[in-house]
């Protein structure tokens, strides 16, 4: 039996395969949609209370609003580096053009910031862990990286065999080192050589006093939402490497990712040290 806090891939209405709002999630900040466009279909869409950053994950397109135009250059999959990512702000109308699978994150929004363009060979590539838990995170959308309102977005690759978001870190009480943040996962799995479908698993848990129990197997175009408590690992399985989108935004008055890790794990960090990270990172080069 899924948890409620797993949505299962295609689930929305096309061209939406994915449809995450606060009201569909149960909380107050975090969004996220994913669209497949045909043939430069065009969509309209506003930022109404809210600010978006938007990547191709497999195609291209036009961002147009307030007369400016920004591409978003091909990407043939997630897998294929970095992405051009164009940052809307609040208060506008706006159209997207494109074709193939593209990604709106989104947040709630006060302050509005101008529109703009963060190119793929820009975006900071990080090499997080060591051995078995090393994974590459594309910092398009991080807070001391691209500056937004409330929204942080990145994306994450696993190699095959790998466990990342590990271990296990929470982030959902405003203290000195810690932040109120929701947060969305949306996941994709390369194929085997052969076309075999791919897949992993991730898991979130609670504390004594805010439980939540979550373990689910995910495969490409699979969400699952963090509204509290520890999260981690998502793990991925021998011979398929695992992508995934974070979308994050919370109610505080600073945008900061500050984490807490589960205690009862936070000494495997210290073991990095004597690790090389998974020689098969990076996986691809920057910028495509």
């Amino acid at each position: 039996m899924h948890s409620k806090y797993y949505i299962p891939a295609r689930s929305a209405t096309l061209p939406y395969t994915v449809d995450v709002t606060p009201e569909s999630a149960g909380w107050s900040e975090a969004s996220l949609w994913v669209v497949e466009l045909q043939s430069m279909q065009e969509l309209s869409l506003s930022t109404v209370g809210i600010e978006v950053m938007i990547l191709p994950l497999a195609g291209s397109g036009v961002v147009e609003c307030e007369h400016e135009a920004f591409e978003l250059r091909r990407r043939a999959s997630v897998f294929d580096g970095p992405a051009d990512m164009v940052y809307i702000g609040t208060g506008h109308n706006y159209t997207l053009r494109g074709e193939g699978r593209l990604a709106i994150c989104g947040a709630r929004a006060k302050r509005q910031l101008p529109n703009r363009k963060m190119a793929a060979a820009d975006v900071p590539i990080e090499l997080r862990g060591a051995g078995n838990c090393s994974r590459q995170v594309h910092n398009f959308g991080t807070a001391g990286v691209f500056e937004a309102d409330s929204l942080i977005a990145c994306e994450v690759i696993t190699p095959g065999g790998n466990w990342s978001s590990y271990p296990a870190h929470k982030h959902d009480e405003e203290t000195p080192v810690e932040s109120a943040l929701e947060e969305i996962y949306y996941f994709e799995i390369a194929p085997g050589p052969d076309g075999s479908r791919g897949f992993g698993y991730h898991r979130v848990y609670g504390t004594p006093s805010r439980p939540i129990e979550v373990l689910e197997e995910v495969r490409t175009g699979d969400v699952v939402l963090v509204p509290h408590g520890y999260h981690g690992p998502s793990v991925a399985a021998p011979g398929y490497h695992m992508y995934y989108l974070n979308v994050m935004a919370g109610p505080g008055e600073e945008r900061a990712w500050k984490i807490v890790d589960d205690p009862e794990h936070a000494w495997l960090r210290g073991t990095w040290e004597d690790q090389a990270v998974d020689p098969r990172l990076p996986l691809h080069t920057q910028g495509g």
